[in-house]
């Protein structure tokens, strides 16, 4: 009889295992980071609890559970909206969807932003540059204050500048431009940030957390760069270890910056 059944199982079955399998590994992967592993736990007690109640004399127990699990939807949705809304959009980014992405940055404003960023971490000055990728960055560059201008060195040292009105909040560059700047973005509420993170650094980590953008920060106290993407701060990176980074993360295997390479060279 086994025999059998294992005989009817068709190449169907094996895609639907590895699907289901997959979800749950990207699930496990989100929550692992999080305080919605700690939900979880609580939610696998209450089931437990359930099913113990239903097998011993334990009447005002199950009442109270079964009861309980019709509110439980709605909680769960209030409990981890922020967590499903980061799901979705990490699903989003999947190769599959990439082929309907927005165009990058090209190699010659990553380099204007670059450069920018070397001279105001030379000078002590505190910035935030956000780039998008694949997932749009409108609702923050609607939060700043509307650019639209081309990717300049020049500009960049300018937003930045001490005393300048766009100072504060971070600059946005989508679809090879400059957006925006002043935008807010919102803070990570990780509680395994170090404590030593200033404000910049915890906007680039909730941004993000919440969307697949690559965030470049220049501390303002200590001169360092900084790259954020998923959540993951890289920092003290040198000005061509975050040129490699940026190649990779932004502009591809296929590209240096600067310059395209050859199908010679690539081979």
């Amino acid at each position: 009889m086994g025999g059998g059944q294992l005989s009817r199982v068709g190449w169907w079955d094996v895609v639907d295992v590895c699907i289901v399998a997959w979800l749950f590994y990207q699930l496990l992967k989100l929550v692992r980071r999080s305080h919605a592993i700690q939900i979880f736990t609580g939610g696998g007690l209450l089931v437990t609890l359930y099913y113990a109640s239903q097998f011993m004399p334990l009447q005002t127990l199950n009442w109270l559970i079964r009861d309980l699990f019709g509110y439980l939807v709605f909680a769960a949705i209030v409990l981890f909206q922020g967590d499903i809304r980061r799901a979705l959009a990490h699903f989003g980014r999947a190769p599959f969807f990439a082929l309907w992405g927005r165009s990058r940055a090209t190699s010659e404003s990553i380099e204007e932003v670059l450069e920018a960023l070397r001279m105001l971490a030379d000078q002590g000055v505190g910035a935030i540059v956000a780039i998008e990728r694949g997932m749009g960055l409108r609702n923050y560059v609607e939060s700043g204050i509307p650019l639209d201008a081309e990717v300049s060195y020049d500009l960049l040292v300018s937003v930045f500048r001490p005393g300048s009105p766009l100072h504060d909040g971070a600059v946005v560059l989508q679809s090879n431009r400059l957006a925006a700047a002043a935008c807010f973005l919102p803070l990570s509420v990780n509680v395994r940030i170090s404590k030593n993170l200033g404000t910049r650094h915890r906007a680039a980590i909730g941004l993000t957390e919440e969307t697949d953008a690559v965030a470049l920060v220049v501390s303002e106290e200590t001169g360092q760069l900084s790259l954020v993407v998923d959540g993951q701060i890289e920092q003290a990176l040198e000005l061509e270890q975050l040129r490699g980074r940026l190649e990779t993360l932004i502009l591809g295997s296929r590209y240096t910056l600067g310059r395209e390479q050859t199908a010679g060279e690539l081979g």
